[in-house]
C-alpha cells in the first residue's frame, strides 16, 4: 500500500480517524484526575572530607579524583536500605516506598542534589532533609568524610509538580491516532470484495473495456 492509498483510505473513514483519538484523549484525561497529585522538595548538599579540604593552597587532579568519588560514595549511601529505614523511623512512617528519591552530583564538584516527590508537601519535606541529616551521620561513620553540609534545606513545594496530565492527554490522543489507522488498514486488507472495475482488473488480469451505469430508481 502506497502512501496515497492509505492518504485515501484514511479519508474514506475520516469520521472515525477523528473520533477515536478524541474518545481516548477524552479517557485518559478524565482517568488522569483521579490520579492523585505529586508534590517534589529539593535540597542540596556539599560534601566536606575531613583531609584535603584545608591548610592547601593549590588542590592537585588527584585531590579532584578523591572528591568526586567521595561524593560517588555519598550518593550510594544516601539510597541506601540502612539511611532509607532510619528515616523512616524517626518519622514514625512504614517505610519510604511511597516516595521517589532522584539525586544529582557533578562530576565537578562536591554539590549534590535530591530531589523527595511524594503525595504530602510537609510529608515529603521532612523525607528530603531527614535524608540529608541520616546521610551525614551515616558517611562520618563509614568514610572518610568530615561531614555533609546542607547548602539549601528543603522547603514546603507550594504547587504539585505531578502528574503531567497534558502529556497523558497528549499520549492518549497519539495513542487514538494509531489505533484508529491500524483498525482502518487492517479492515481493508481482511475485505476481499470487490468495489470497483480496477479491483475486478487486479483479480483477473483483463482490462475492462466497458459497464453498466447505475441507474437510480
Amino acid at each position: 500500500m502506497t502512501l496515497f492509498e492509505l492518504v485515501m483510505l484514511l479519508r474514506k473513514r475520516l469520521k472515525f480517524v477523528i473520533l477515536l483519538p478524541l474518545i481516548t484523549t477524552a479517557i485518559v484525561g478524565v482517568g488522569s484526575l483521579f490520579l492523585p497529585d505529586e508534590y517534589t522538595a529539593s535540597t542540596t548538599m556539599y560534601v566536606l572530607s575531613k583531609t584535603g579540604d584545608e591548610g592547601q593552597s593549590s588542590v592537585t587532579q588527584q585531590d579532584l579524583s578523591a572528591g568526586q568519588m567521595l561524593t560517588s560514595d555519598v550518593s550510594t549511601i544516601l539510597k541506601s536500605d540502612r539511611v532509607k529505614n532510619d528515616v523512616a523511623e524517626r518519622l514514625g512512617l512504614e517505610n519510604l516506598k511511597g516516595y521517589d528519591l532522584s539525586i544529582t552530583s557533578s562530576t565537578t564538584t562536591r554539590v549534590i542534589t535530591l530531589d523527595v516527590t511524594g503525595h504530602d508537601p510537609q510529608q515529603t519535606t521532612d523525607v528530603a532533609n531527614a535524608l540529608v541529616a541520616d546521610t551525614s551521620n551515616v558517611a562520618s561513620e563509614v568514610m572518610q568524610i568530615q561531614s555533609v553540609n546542607v547548602i539549601e534545606s528543603a522547603t514546603v513545594p507550594q504547587a504539585p509538580s505531578g502528574p503531567r496530565r497534558t502529556l497523558y492527554a497528549f499520549v492518549g490522543l497519539m495513542a487514538g491516532l494509531f489505533a484508529a489507522v491500524c483498525v482502518v488498514v487492517i479492515e481493508d486488507t481482511v475485505d476481499t470484495r470487490v468495489h470497483s472495475g480496477e479491483d475486478v482488473e487486479e483479480i483477473i488480469g483483463v482490462p475492462i473495456v466497458g459497464h453498466f451505469p447505475q441507474i437510480e430508481r
